[in-house]
């Protein structure tokens, strides 16, 4: 299985384009220990040919660009995407759909909740169902996308920014998801977004070969400490990577392979090498990663 991390970074990328924190101001002066990120996707492939995306970032274009492994290769019009899954609605989740509407045939995967989201926006009808079939995913039941299994499951998250005042700020079941993804030898567990780690995800998690997971803030407070917002990270749907309760401390004990963070906000100070944040993710185990980087189980 062949997993390319096409961006890395939260919503806003890094550093995000109005962004003036300590380690924004490290990337817009091009230092060397801060190399940019663009919002966080991946590509899922079997054979290294064919694939398929998991979530489609506003920098989608240029993710493709970056990645010669997505670029067309046969007759006037091709690409090698296949298929997109969606592990939520928010706008650095699913901007990037709109990338894709230059005539090209693809099968768009998602909750029926996210489903429902883009269905409501007419902007999204740049990408017809005759031409785009969505297919809706149910949780817990895995289904096949060129040779790769792949099963949905909720996690504890919130609704997009953008329908916070439509209801329950959480949403249902199924507004936040994980994958858990497998080519019959190896297990990947992807989770870009999540609000805090219950006993179902830990057991979920339990025996990875791989797990993507989120790392928004280093610190559940880490914007309010700066003086950016006052809201924190758990109100924002990420659980922090940092503290008790943290991510590091709640996987710790478990038997994963490799360790990822992924979707990190442009505040977080592990984005940084050589910060002793960087330096106490290393040291649990966590791969802070770059653009561009592509894994093989």
């Amino acid at each position: 299985m062949h997993i390319l991390l096409l961006g890395t970074a939260a919503g806003g990328g890094f550093p995000q384009w109005n962004c003036r924190a300590p380690t924004s101001m490290k990337a817009w002066a091009g230092a060397p220990e801060a190399p940019a990120r663009t919002q966080a996707s991946i590509g899922l492939s079997l054979d290294g040919k064919r694939w398929t995306l998991v979530n489609a970032s506003p920098d989608l274009r240029a993710q493709i660009l970056a990645n010669p492994r997505l670029w067309p290769a046969d007759g006037l019009r091709h690409s090698p995407i296949t298929d997109v899954v969606l592990t939520g609605g928010e706008v650095d989740a699913v901007t990037g759909l709109l990338s894709l509407r230059e005539g090209h045939r693809f099968t768009l995967h998602g909750t029926p909740q996210t489903l429902a989201t883009l269905d409501a926006n007419p902007i999204f009808g740049a990408l017809p169902p005759e031409r785009v079939p969505r297919r809706a995913m149910a949780l817990d039941q895995a289904f096949d996308i060129e040779g790769l299994r792949i099963e949905a499951f909720a996690v504890a998250g919130k609704v997009p920014l953008y329908l916070e005042g439509s209801g329950d700020l959480a949403g249902g079941r199924g507004t936040t998801i994980g994958l858990d993804v497998t080519d019959g030898r190896r297990r990947m567990v992807f989770v870009p977004g999540c609000a805090a780690i219950d006993e179902v995800l830990r057991h979920r998690v339990e025996g990875a070969d791989l797990l993507l997971f989120d790392g928004t803030l280093w610190r559940d407070d880490e914007l309010i400490a700066l003086g950016i917002s006052t809201k924190t990270g758990q109100r924002m749907g990420h659980v922090s990577m940092a503290g008790p309760n943290g991510t590091m401390a709640r996987f710790a004990d478990l038997a994963i392979g490799r360790r990822i963070f992924i979707h990190i906000n442009t505040t977080n100070p592990t984005l940084i090498v050589g910060t002793p944040e960087r330096r106490m993710a290393n040291e649990a185990g966590w791969h802070i990663p770059v653009d561009g980087e592509e894994l093989v189980l």
